[in-house]
């Protein structure tokens, strides 16, 4: 086909590469080494690099020619022949466990540079055109988080906003937000946008051994929202986990009878709302978007019923009989939260609170807490993606990949949040990977420009291709496939030409 002549840039792609070292083997897909890859866009034309990020991780696994570095789901072991107390003293300095820097999840931009990051303190940053990899940042040092997730969210300024886990000070459980200037003061040159990090805000936790996991979190033009959701990471387990010789995933626990707390905080008071709202318990990963309208903060998200979806992706799971073993007992849910920020104190308890045109409700309990429930748009869509111009904004689009009842996707599909009209591409045994929307240098509306998607056949000798879609129309511009192994992916992002640094940096 034929691509739009004004697609210049990078789409960088991130995701596990490699399972087993050696005689080892990881046990879930998302330990796997992280392995970076792009599809460069230069006058019409594609080229495609591969690269596994060379973190500390992986140049100690490889040099011991097996898995010396824990992941999430696989607990590993410095050396097998170390006695009983060298192992109690291990246990003890593994409180708060050393984590692993192979970031494989996200790419995010900071200033002028690019990491790859996965959800614990260490980021890497990488060259975006060679895939090389660079050095190692502990965002540790610049404030006191242990864990972050990698859906930042960028302002109109290009600073970074982001959200960690601060599980440092014994029985002082806290989420910060913190935020990352886009560039430093002219007289600071050499120092890194780092060392200008500032923490925005601090929402205790509300279980201080049981802190919430997330993986990404919402932004309205005057609000940040952070869910905190009854998925919870045990802390006391987590710091035995070593000694047990369990994973640090088997410290994660749902509880279903617990309720999942909204926490909106106001981007210039950097105070947190103080009405109380909550919703029934519920398990999710991703933040589509979210915008404010006549009082009200709209939110969307993609939720499940309980957490099967990463039980799922257990490697003895995923074989050749993958599709008909493997079935979600949760299909995923785009549910639209609406929530009445500015409602009228005096309301009748039992009263729902929302005033928009919307199914969803809120409404207000005796204690003065308001309990919400979501207006459901569609089912079956993962790795949302938005036009990121509308981010915090009112917004039609939502480009995701489609699963039905198994958790790899076989479709990629447009969502109309309006109309509730759905698009989709698919074709006989494709994977496709989280669609990425690419603006048009001179769009007028929201859907002007291209989806870019890496697609995977089910057929290793079938070669793997990067598709192209029209976002409006959802039909085929082109694809360029490739002749390699490429491997299902998670995240990533396209980087426009203007924004790549050329030179010989």
């Amino acid at each position: 086909g034929q691509l739009p002549t004004w697609l210049q840039g990078i789409l960088l792609r991130n995701g596990p590469g490699m399972h087993t070292i050696g005689d080892s083997k990881y046990n879930h897909w998302f330990d796997g080494m992280a392995l970076l890859h792009s599809f460069t866009f230069k006058n019409g034309e594609v080229y495609y690099r591969s690269k596994y990020l060379r973190s500390d991780t992986y140049n100690c696994n490889i040099e011991a020619n097996r898995i010396v570095v824990s992941e999430f789901g696989t607990m590993a072991y410095p050396d097998p022949c170390k006695n009983i107390f060298a192992k109690a003293f291990t246990y003890l300095s593994h409180t708060i466990p050393e984590f692993t820097d192979n970031c494989l999840i996200n790419i995010m931009k900071a200033g002028d540079e690019f990491y790859a990051t996965g959800e614990t303190n260490f980021i890497r940053k990488i060259n975006a055109q060679t895939l090389e990899t660079l050095e190692k940042v502990d965002y540790n040092k610049y404030v006191a988080v242990n864990l972050a997730t990698s859906h930042p969210h960028y302002d109109s300024a290009g600073n970074v906003l982001n959200m960690g886990t601060s599980i440092v000070d014994k029985g002082k459980t806290k989420y910060l937000l913190f935020k990352i200037p886009s560039s430093v003061p002219e007289h600071e040159k050499k120092k890194s946008c780092f060392k200008h990090l500032e923490v925005v805000c601090s929402i205790p936790s509300r279980s201080l051994l049981h802190p919430s996991y997330y993986h990404s979190f919402g932004i309205t033009e005057n609000y940040i929202i952070f869910i905190e959701q009854p998925f919870r990471l045990d802390i006391v387990k987590m710091a035995t986990a070593y000694i047990r010789g369990v994973s640090w995933a088997s410290c994660l626990a749902y509880n279903k009878d617990d309720k999942t707390w909204f926490h909106f905080i106001d981007r210039k008071t950097k105070k947190e709302v103080s009405t109380k709202f909550y919703t029934d318990a519920m398990v999710f990963f991703h933040h589509i978007n979210a915008y404010e309208e006549d009082g009200h903060i709209v939110f969307d998200i993609i939720a499940y019923t309980d957490n099967s979806l990463y039980d799922m992706f257990y490697l003895k799971n995923l074989d050749k009989d993958f599709e008909e073993n493997v079935k979600l007992t949760s299909i995923p849910t785009c549910k639209r939260f609406v929530v009445p920020l500015q409602h009228d104190k005096d309301a009748v308890v039992d009263s729902n609170l929302v005033t928009l045109p919307s199914t969803a409700t809120a409404v207000k309990q005796k204690d003065g807490s308001i309990y919400c429930q979501p207006e459901i748009l569609c089912e079956g869509i993962e790795l949302p993606r938005i036009n990121y111009d509308y981010n915090g904004k009112k917004y039609k689009y939502v480009f995701a990949t489609e699963v039905q009842w198994s958790p790899v996707p076989t479709k990629i599909a447009k969502f109309n949040t309006q109309t509730k009209e759905m698009l989709h591409w698919g074709q006989d045994d494709c994977w496709p990977s989280e669609p990425v929307f690419v603006p048009s240098p001179d769009a007028k509306e929201e859907d002007d420009g291209v989806v870019l998607t890496c697609v995977v056949k089910t057929d290793p000798k079938d070669p793997p291709f990067l598709l192209v879609l029209d976002a409006k129309t959802f039909t085929e511009l082109g694809r360029a496939t490739v002749n390699v192994e490429m491997h299902m992916d998670l995240h990533g992002m396209f980087i426009p030409q203007q924004d790549v640094k050329t030179g010989t940096e």
